[in-house]
């Protein structure tokens, strides 16, 4: 592979080399942060790209490595956060104008994890404002450009820049997070990988908070293999968040190559099945064929509880009701010059009663009780992460109705997960006709992450659709 294709290798290729001394991690630095100068302009993945602080790092980072200081597989590597992590010295704007002066003193949990690991922070990638929006689109500070498509497409929210940097071969690792679907809808929709976690395994810490209840850190990466690596660098408790307090340690990479031979995956009923477009279904129902031909025992399971919980907590109301109480805390209460979107959504935590919450919240969690028990004879389940490709932002952006309709087509199935309490990752499974990308979106229960990302990675490596890469002659010609 010759140097100017170093972009699309993935974390674990381009580990190989940095550790037998044929790449360094300065080359590699300067090589991503020229093609972020190259291509950036037009995908506006990146909010903030501080170069000679990269370089610094990664300078850093290779003198270790001479000295025979390697801190293991990530050293070396460069990855991106999403503008919702603090980052020591750099702001934290959450996708919102309100917030552009807020520089932070700490590093996020999740990045000082990542730091110890040996990896190089190149840069902090666009999100949704205030990570609220499946769409993926911002009005503050513009919408990231998906990859697939010379038309402005939408990349998927709320970790809309993450996704769109490692979908465009400007980073292999970008940090998302996951309330309601804001890993995996992007990772779909640009065609990478996108892990959603259980809450209480990955720190929050240093993260701009949307729910307590469902907030979760996962990253967006080329391969699963990388998702396992960087998984691994970051589960764990942490006294800066109780929640993880009883977070189970795994050896998730040691896991990956047992195959799905002898398990039982099922694919998923209604509801996420409901309003899926001909080419998804299709792309998604495909996968079982390639998971019986591995030795998989396929079939179908009927899951209630996953409409029952969507119903419960419609219109979002636990991360709404959450995040106004949050938005008050920190912002005070000047909502109304809010993008018009995230307004609506917060008002819908206003409008609610605590009757109205304790009663979404707890039925939620009995729900998920309810699930954990239905899926005990199942290893993993599958549907569809989005039941429709990306659409032309002008389309979305038409009008509140427009983005309206559109946003439980990206968000319902995932949202689904983050109500039952389950770990889920998304991987690229096909295209449509116009050439956009499909994503499989794995389910497994709580605290599984490795037979998740284990079922993931056996569909990905009996498949090609991971290794096809975006056209970007219109961005480097913008």
């Amino acid at each position: 592979m010759s140097e100017t294709e170093l972009h699309w290798l993935s974390v674990a290729a381009l580990s190989r080399r940095i550790h037998a001394g044929t790449l360094s991690p300065v080359e590699l630095m300067e090589h991503l942060l020229d093609r972020v100068r190259t291509l950036d302009p037009a995908l506006e993945s990146f909010r903030l790209v501080p170069r000679e602080r990269a370089l610094a790092t990664a300078r850093a980072a290779e003198t270790a490595l001479r000295a025979g200081e390697s801190a293991g597989p990530l050293h070396g590597i460069p990855f991106a956060a999403k503008d919702i992590f603090d980052v020591r010295g750099l702001p934290t704007t959450a996708g919102s104008k309100h917030l552009d002066n807020n520089v932070v003193e700490t590093d996020a949990t999740a990045v000082r994890l990542l730091r110890e690991a040996g990896m190089v922070l190149l840069g902090k990638t666009q999100t949704v404002q205030f990570a609220m929006g499946a769409p993926g689109i911002n009005h503050h500070h513009g919408t990231p450009h998906n990859p697939w498509a010379a038309e402005h497409h939408v990349p998927g929210g709320s970790s809309s820049g993450s996704a769109v940097a490692v979908g465009a071969g400007l980073v292999p690792m970008a940090l998302g997070s996951d309330t309601g679907g804001s890993v995996r809808i992007p990772a779909a929709l640009c065609g990478v990988v996108g892990l959603k976690t259980t809450v209480g395994q990955v720190s929050r810490a240093g993260v701009f908070p949307i729910s307590w209840t469902l907030d979760s850190v996962g990253p967006l990466t080329r391969t699963v293999e990388d998702a396992a690596l960087v998984y691994q660098a970051l589960h764990g408790s942490d006294p800066r968040d109780l929640s993880t307090a009883a977070a189970r340690r795994q050896d998730v990479p040691g896991a990956l190559g047992r195959g799905v031979k002898g398990l039982r995956i099922a694919f998923a009923g209604a509801p996420f099945w409901d309003d899926a477009e001909a080419e998804v279904v299709e792309a998604v129902r495909a996968t079982g064929e390639v998971f019986a031909r591995l030795g998989a025992q396929v079939g179908e399971i009927e899951l209630p509880q996953a409409a029952a919980c969507y119903t419960a907590n419609r219109g979002g109301l636990i991360s709404s009701v959450e995040g106004n109480y949050m938005h008050e805390k920190l912002l005070g209460e000047g909502f109304s010059d809010y993008d018009p979107v995230v307004y609506e959504r917060l008002n819908v935590g206003r409008g609610k009663s605590g009757v109205d919450y304790v009663r979404a919240l707890e039925t939620c969690r009995a729900l998920a009780a309810e699930a954990e028990r239905a899926l005990a004879d199942v290893d993993a389940f599958l549907a569809p992460a989005t039941v429709v490709p990306s659409r032309p932002f002008a389309e979305l952006d038409a009008s509140i109705e427009a983005y309206r309709q559109a946003t439980p087509l990206y968000s319902r199935n995932t949202s689904i997960g983050n109500l039952l309490g389950l770990c889920a990752v998304s991987v690229p499974c096909g295209f449509t006709a116009k050439g956009l990308p499909i994503g499989l979106m794995v389910h497994a229960k709580a605290f599984d992450e490795a037979m998740a990302l284990r079922v993931a990675h056996a569909y990905e490596r009996a498949t090609e659709w991971h290794l096809r890469r975006p056209a970007l002659g219109w961005a480097e010609a913008a």
